[in-house]
């Protein structure tokens, strides 16, 4: 959506290693957008977007406008089962507005590959159902998460953060990776939970959800199989994290 960062160029230096032209989309789009987000203050630094893609490697900015992508009643896609939870149900309507802008940029760009950071681990989810369901023939290719050396995941909402969250923020990840040591040492899913859940509450977390799922329908698990991840929304202040690990795999 641009404001782009380390993370967004590591999908593009990916691409261009293993195709023969990469196209970098930035649109900043309003469909996955809820009444009261933060849709009109999301950074738009459009030509240094344009200028740090282009040394990433891009060969083409696809970068349209609202009208040229929207007509006045817009058609939308609805991806089932992989949205009714967490994000899908804090965010209502989101992943229609995402499952619909991904569809839209497939048909125009026509890409062989297109490239996703885990970060947004349901939205993966939903890309790639999405693609399976309406049969586009594009292979989604899952690029793990790029972090600060911090732990934290790279966001453009991070620019939203205070000097004093910032300090704070790396816990998320941190919550994480002890919940997942725990699991794997043994410890029963529901406490090693509950344990990081208290832990972020008491570093000035507000956890929306803490969670076992399975990664490809993101509908929890209470015990581990082969595509477990830990995932997590928090806010911090007035900013929204979310974070993974994977478990297994």
């Amino acid at each position: 959506m641009g404001a782009l960062h380390d993370g967004h160029l590591s999908l593009i230096k990916k691409s261009k290693s293993e195709n023969e032209r990469t196209v970098a989309s930035i649109f900043v789009n309003p469909t996955q957008f809820r009444p009261g987000e933060d849709l009109d203050k999301y950074p738009r630094p459009f030509e240094k977007d344009c200028e740090v893609a282009a040394s990433a490697g891009a060969d083409l900015i696809f970068a349209p406008s609202t009208e040229e992508i929207y007509s006045e009643f817009p058609t939308r896609i609805h991806v089932p089962f992989v949205t009714e939870m967490f994000e899908g149900a804090t965010r209502p309507g989101h992943f229609d507005g995402v499952a619909t802008i991904v569809a839209k940029l497939f048909n125009i760009v026509s890409p062989k590959n297109a490239y996703f950071g885990e970060k947004d681990l349901q939205q993966c989810a939903v890309i790639k159902k999405l693609v399976k369901d309406l049969n586009f023939e594009i292979n989604i290719i899952i690029c793990e998460t790029f972090r600060e050396e911090s732990g934290l995941a790279k966001s453009s909402r991070n620019a939203y953060l205070s000097e004093d969250e910032l300090r704070v923020a790396p816990l998320l990840h941190q919550s994480l990776i002890e919940a997942k040591t725990a699991i794997v040492n043994g410890t029963s899913c529901q406490i090693a939970i509950e344990n990081s859940k208290s832990y972020l509450a008491n570093n000035s977390f507000q956890v929306d959800y803490f969670e076992l799922v399975n990664r490809e329908t993101m509908h929890p698990l209470i015990a581990i199989n082969d595509h477990a991840s830990l995932i997590v929304a928090a806010n911090l202040g007035t900013t929204r994290l979310i974070d993974n690990v994977r478990v297994v795999g």
